[in-house]
């Protein structure tokens, strides 16, 4: 019995229909991003290993793909500790840590304050499940070399237009700040070395609840007593029963982010204290998108200021927000989605194939010349009408006509609807 033909494990093929709803949505991305003067770039899909592996991307660094070094000898093979002393490429796993290595690489030849899109694939070796892949698109907008709250500023305001513009009603950006975090870390004693894994403790509040997150910080030796109260007090906490102060408040970093509350009236801005994002690079404010029917995020990012400068030596401020493109593309309905602009001429075999690409190449400049975007298909009509009219609307086909003979022109073609 033949072995199934199908992609790899948590890698997907896309039909015609699927790669145009994506393209539509990726357009409608691109386009919004670069009204707010945001320039797009491209990067290798492979970084050098030890580039991957610095320290930069979290746990995501456990889940890089690894290229293996050419010509390996047995001796390689015999002496090497870990699978990676053989590779000497890896797949990005994020954008973000290959954007730090282009500005490094390009800084002379950039803006003081540089305004980056990237929209590329990445690839991470995840355990396959229902939205989670293997490869997958990352739409990212960063800003390099911005110190003030202009730069959160620009990216939430981005944000919410593209949000916007893709129609998904009752997203709100969840936000808090990484200074607010550790002083409420201070506040509980945690140990300083244990912050990063409390951090990470805190983030699964949502998976395992408040019990939950008390047993494990005091799996690390956090004082736990009367912690659990705090922290159901902490996750109910909302900008008016904040403003007051509080104990464990960074006053200043509360107060920045009512400045960026105060800026964006229109940018449903939600505080939540218990907001953590995953990423260790983080230095200041977090964001994340979040719907009322999802249980998850639908993009997040914020300020890193200390990355870039592992490469350059000299540290450069920078923010940055990602949209979870493959979560949005299945949320979205787009006018336009069907494709219908396009048009079939439906020819009989006996007809000449000169003339048959004559009258396609003049119905393409009669559309271009009304100001439609030409796609003009030549397609042998077949016996069953029916069944092949129904296979040309589904690849996004709208009209389609029967070309009767070599003499016609665009003029006397009869055009009918598909649907």
């Amino acid at each position: 019995m033949p072995s199934p033909v199908t992609p790899p494990r948590g890698m997907r093929d896309f039909l015609p229909s699927d790669k145009r709803r994506r393209d539509l949505v990726l357009d409608t991305i691109r386009s919004t991003y670069r009204s707010f003067g945001f320039d797009e770039i491209e990067t290798p899909v492979v970084e050098d290993s030890e580039r991957l592996h610095a320290g930069l991307g979290g746990d995501n660094e456990k889940l890089a793909f690894a290229v293996l070094r050419r010509a390996l000898s047995t001796d390689d093979l015999r002496t090497a500790a870990t699978p990676l002393d053989l590779a000497d490429l890896g797949l990005r796993f994020d954008l973000t840590v290959p954007l730090a290595r282009f500005y490094a690489t390009h800084r002379a030849e950039l803006p003081p304050v540089f305004r980056a899109v990237q929209i590329a694939p990445v690839w991470r070796a995840e355990k396959p499940q229902k939205g989670r892949y293997r490869q997958f698109v990352q739409c990212d907008i960063d800003i390099i070399g911005e110190p003030s709250a202009m730069a959160e500023i620009e990216l939430l305001s981005a944000t919410s237009a593209v949000l916007a513009r893709l129609g998904l009603i009752g997203t709100t950006i969840r936000i808090n700040d990484r200074r607010i975090l550790l002083a409420l870390l201070a506040h509980w004693n945690v140990p300083l070395d244990r912050f990063d894994t409390a951090l990470v403790i805190i983030d699964k509040l949502d998976k395992i609840g408040v019990g939950g997150v008390v047993t494990e910080l005091a799996g690390i030796d956090v004082p736990t007593a009367g912690l659990e109260a705090q922290l159901e007090e902490l996750a109910a906490s909302t900008w008016e029963s904040l403003s007051g102060g509080a104990e464990w408040l960074d006053e200043a970093a509360f107060a920045d982010l009512l400045a960026l509350r105060a800026a964006l009236p229109d940018a449903a801005l939600e505080f939540d204290p218990t907001l953590v994002r995953g990423m260790g690079y983080y230095t200041g404010t977090i964001f994340e998108v979040a719907h009322p029917d999802f249980g998850y995020s639908l993009g997040g990012g914020g300020r890193y200021d200390g990355m870039i400068g592992r490469f350059l030596g000299a540290d450069v401020p920078a923010a940055g927000f990602s949209l979870g493109f493959e979560r949005l593309v299945d949320l979205v309905e787009l006018p336009g989605d069907t494709g219908g602009e396009g048009v079939v001429l439906l020819y009989d075999a006996s007809l000449d194939p000169a003339a048959l690409v004559r009258l396609q190449h003049e119905v393409a400049a009669l559309h271009a010349a009304e100001g439609v975007e030409p796609r003009v298909r030549l397609d042998r009509k077949a016996r069953n009408l029916k069944n092949q009219l129904s296979g040309l609307a589904a690849l996004g086909y709208g009209r389609f006509a029967v070309v009767q003979s070599a003499d016609q022109t665009a003029e006397t073609l009869e055009f009918r609807g598909l649907a």
